[in-house]
């Protein structure tokens, strides 16, 4: 393709980026890098009642983190912009004039209490209320009144503008990832294109700004494809080209049921935004502040639908850019698997020096207790899964910790303090590299190396775990090995 790719990204200010705000917004770029286009950030703000202060802030803040970042959007600016359509209002106002001029859109007055009634009606004979073709002659619009009438109301009553769906036409069109889909307009209302309070509603605002914009290809969630075919009616009623459409699935629940929901993310224990998300009394970690990087979180979002051959799993943003296809993308929802992420995320700190490390976690800011060191980081480095909480989790590395009561009933008997009172004299008088603590602990053992290992590990790091045991040692140095054996035998 050429260099004419169009992409853009829409997101709604209502509140903090979702994860799957944030798959859209990565597959838009990577389809558009990938043939040398331009992916656009345009905030789609007409349901001011709905939007919430900082939101759209936040979203091109998530966006910069996970290295996204927009060719033109509000901040950024370009060429067919304003890119917030509370700012394109005269743009909409002239067009949905021409449409209602084509005989494509009606004025409607109907009031919402009556409209009610009518639903209400229906449902008592089994049956539901559409305002089509069936019945729009016998509700109130510029359709079912004179024209002097309408020129009347139109000065002194509230009214929306509706888009004139046709009566019997079979609506075909093609999405990228579900194929030919055909669609009867006997099943479609004449949705409102222009609210009472003289905003578009999303679907013709979307219509108007793709086709100014020259948007080449509209990649967003499955849940606008109900939408579509009414989307493809206006494009055939302005006499516009419409774009290439691709409707990808949604992220599913780590239970594979349902939608992934922000309640999900608190019931699960994992951040469902990709930064800390504040407003009034309402407060979310992200994953920046849980500890997982940014290429880590690309890397998952891309591989969440998308198919390919080869079975590689770990992948730089430039590598994704090259390879990604949106026709790659399968039809079914992709569960979410937050330990997948976190394997994910362990994979690109190990391929990190320990010095981006370092710089990383102090980004974080999340109030560090110790000095990490490099020393500190090359030592734990292999057992990192997330970059948040290392002075917790790793906490033995910067000072004694409690004991496993359980471990420490089971472990540290009789026999493994006499084992750790004969090695700690040993190390008294020789501290060497780590093949030669080794050795000694192997001399000093009358209980088996296996358990000795075992006690010496709960005096150094209050748990079964943890790094190399004797470049564990190495790194605390003989000081601070000999007090913690000392103070687990007294």
């Amino acid at each position: 393709m050429s260099d004419d790719i169009r992409v853009r990204f829409a997101p709604s200010p209502t509140g903090p980026l979702h994860v799957g705000g944030l798959r859209a917004a990565l597959y838009n770029y990577l389809h558009a890098k990938k043939n040398n286009g331009t992916f656009i950030l345009r905030v789609e703000d007409t349901d001011q009642k709905r939007e919430v202060g900082g939101s759209y802030e936040y979203i091109e803040e998530s966006l910069r983190w996970c290295g996204l970042i927009p060719d033109e959007s509000p901040s950024r600016g370009g060429d067919f912009g304003p890119y917030k359509q509370s700012q394109r209002k005269n743009i909409y106002k002239k067009h949905i004039e021409a449409l209602v001029e084509k005989g494509a859109a009606y004025y409607a007055f109907d009031k919402a209490e009556d409209l009610d009634m009518h639903r209400k009606n229906h449902e008592k004979k089994g049956k539901t209320f559409i305002y089509n073709a069936h019945n729009r002659l016998k509700l109130v619009n510029s359709l079912s009144l004179d024209k002097n009438k309408v020129e009347k109301l139109l000065k002194r009553v509230p009214y929306v503008v509706r888009y004139k769906m046709p009566d019997n036409k079979m609506v075909v069109f093609k999405d990228e990832i579900r194929g030919k889909i055909e669609v009867s307009s006997r099943e479609l209302d004449d949705k409102v294109l222009f609210k009472s309070d003289k905003m578009p509603t999303y679907h013709f605002a979307n219509v108007v700004d793709d086709h100014m914009m020259k948007i080449t290809h509209v990649i967003r969630g499955e849940e606008w494809l109900p939408s579509l075919p009414l989307h493809v009616l206006l494009y055939q009623s302005f006499g516009w080209e419409p774009p290439v459409f691709a409707h990808i699935p949604l992220i599913l629940k780590p239970t594979g049921k349902g939608k992934l929901s922000k309640r999900d993310g608190e019931k699960f224990g994992h951040p469902v935004f990709p930064l800390e998300w504040r407003s009034g009394d309402e407060k979310h970690l992200g994953f920046k502040e849980f500890g997982i990087l940014p290429e880590a979180l690309i890397n998952y979002m891309a591989l969440l639908g998308w198919s390919k051959e080869d079975t590689k799993e770990i992948y730089s943003l430039p590598e994704l850019m090259g390879l990604f296809e949106i026709t790659s993308v399968g039809k079914s929802g992709a569960k979410f698997d937050f330990e997948k992420l976190l394997w994910i995320n362990a994979q690109h700190i190990q391929r990190m020096s320990s010095e981006e490390i370092i710089k990383r976690l102090s980004s974080l800011n999340t109030g560090k207790k110790f000095n990490i060191t490099k020393e500190a980081i090359d030592l734990i480095k292999p057992r990192v899964e997330r970059l948040a909480d290392i002075d917790i989790d790793f906490g033995y590395l910067f000072e004694p910790q409690k004991i496993d009561p359980s471990l420490e009933k089971k472990i540290l008997n009789d026999d493994s303090k006499v084992f750790l009172k004969d090695y700690s004299s040993m190390l008294e008088k020789r501290f060497e590299g780590a093949p030669q603590l080794k050795e000694d602990l192997g001399q000093c053992s009358k209980i088996g190396f296996g358990k000795s290992m075992g006690a010496m590990r709960l005096c150094l790091v209050g748990k079964l775990a943890g790094p190399d045991l004797f470049e564990l040692m190495i790194f605390l140095g003989k000081k601070e090995v000999l007090k913690r054996i000392r103070s687990v035998i007294a």
